[in-house]
C-alpha cells in the first residue's frame, strides 16, 4: 500500500524532529476503545509521523486478530489509510537490512529494527513501550 503525499523534511513538525510510529503507537492513535487513544491522539499533534510496512503489517495484524479487536481487513485497513490521509504521516521504506539490527534476543528484533530504521533516517521511534532499551526510542507520554 503506497502511502499519499509523504512529507517533506520537517514539515508540519513544531520540533523539526520526526517520528517512526511502531504497532502499539498506531493502535493507540487510531482505536478510540484503546486505554492511551487520548494520550496518543495529543502527543500525535504538530509532529511530523511516518509508518513503514512493518508498523502498518503490524496494525493490520493485531487489529484483525479475533483475540484482539476483530475489525474486518477492510475496516482496519480503511482506518488506516484515513489515519495516514488525516495526519500527512510519511512512508518509510523497511530498507534496513536485517543483519544490521542489533537485537541480542528474539523479543528485541522488532523493536530494535524499527528503532534503528528510524535512527538511519534521522528520526526516533515513538512508542507506548516502556520495556525498548534503545537510544532511538521517544515514549509517548
Amino acid at each position: 500500500m503506497s502511502n499519499p503525499s509523504p512529507t517533506a523534511s520537517g514539515t508540519g513538525s513544531v520540533s523539526g524532529k520526526k517520528y517512526l510510529l511502531d504497532v502499539n503507537a498506531i493502535i493507540a492513535a487510531i482505536a478510540t476503545t484503546h486505554p492511551d487513544y487520548q494520550k496518543a491522539g495529543s502527543w500525535i499533534q504538530g509532529k511530523a509521523i511516518a509508518t513503514c510496512p512493518l508498523s502498518e503489517l503490524g496494525f493490520l495484524r493485531v487489529t484483525t486478530n479475533p483475540k484482539s479487536m476483530n475489525l474486518s481487513m477492510t475496516t482496519a485497513r480503511q482506518l488506516l489509510r484515513s489515519f495516514i490521509q488525516k495526519n500527512k504521516v510519511e512512508f518509510l521504506a523497511a530498507d534496513l537490512p536485517a543483519l544490521k539490527s542489533t537485537a541480542r534476543k528474539s523479543d528485541e528484533v522488532t523493536d530494535f529494527y524499527l528503532a534503528e530504521l528510524a535512527a538511519s533516517k534521522g528520526m526516533k521511534l515513538a512508542t507506548l513501550d516502556t520495556g525498548i532499551a534503545h537510544s532511538a526510542v521517544e515514549l509517548i507520554l
